[in-house]
């Protein structure tokens, strides 16, 4: 059994040269990344049908309750003045699970692509950044880097460039790595029970040895850690690490 963990597949190239981005790939993170919005839109769209004041649906309980639990996680990590937020974290937060998730249908996660989590972090670093300049004005944030001495200056940036690639390769080395363990366990178990299996006699073993039947239990116990609770998990850190990161913007002075 052959198992392939190099990477996205690329499944056709758009014969345009662009500008400052030359021809765009349409590679399987991209494909499945819109298969992921559209769940989620869909899911929306469902949730928020024909809301009421009294009487509401189940439907429409489980859509507050959704509300309900991102009020209080923006909010009460990041006080009332960054409620504006609470679409955004939410949106965040959602894509991050159903992306992570969305392996467990065979299709391959796109936060097993490095590309995904580094341009969340990249919009969560400017988010900072902008946070941080309003706070202290532009000058204000250039000082920054001069403290406590001007000589640390250059470890200043390094760390504030830091920030973004820290969560993006947290998130990107977690998921991955739960990959790439899944396809190697199902790889050494397939190749397990072709040889245990191949050791009865005749046609009975040449035929089971073809069945990895190794392959049923095992894999999906451990696919409740690798892809349910490590999939949301990551996924809450990356968000709160979010919060945090904007709300301490707000407070440096």
């Amino acid at each position: 059994m052959e198992v392939d963990i190099s990477g996205a597949k690329v499944f056709f190239t758009i014969p345009i040269d662009f500008p400052l981005f030359g021809k765009i790939q349409i590679s399987e993170t991209l494909v499945v990344s819109w298969i992921v919005m559209a769940l989620i839109t869909g899911l929306c769209i469902w949730l928020t049908r024909d809301l009421k004041i009294r009487n509401i649906s189940k439907r429409q309980a489980v859509a507050e309750m959704i509300v309900e639990t991102a009020n209080k996680f923006v909010i009460g990590n990041m006080g009332e003045k960054f409620r504006y937020l609470i679409p955004f974290v939410s949106a965040l937060f959602a894509t991050s699970v159903v992306s992570n998730l969305i392996s467990l249908i065979g299709l391959r996660s796109p936060t097993a692509d490095l590309s995904t989590e580094a341009s969340w972090a990249v919009v969560v670093f400017i988010m900072i950044t902008t946070q941080k300049i309003k706070t202290n004005g532009f000058g204000g944030y250039l000082k920054g880097f001069t403290t406590p001495i001007a000589v640390m200056t250059p470890f200043n940036v390094l760390s504030e460039l830091a920030t973004p690639i820290s969560m993006a390769c947290r998130h990107f080395g977690n998921i991955l790595s739960g990959v790439v363990i899944n396809a190697l366990i199902y790889g050494s178990l397939a190749l397990a029970s072709g040889k245990l299996l191949g050791l009865l006699p005749g046609v009975l073993g040449r035929t089971l040895s073809q069945i990895p039947i190794l392959d049923v239990g095992v894999p999906a116990v451990l696919s409740v850690y690798f892809d349910w609770f490590s999939g949301v998990m990551q996924a809450f850190i990356f968000c709160m690490l979010t919060v945090m990161y904007i709300a301490n913007a707000a407070e440096e002075g």
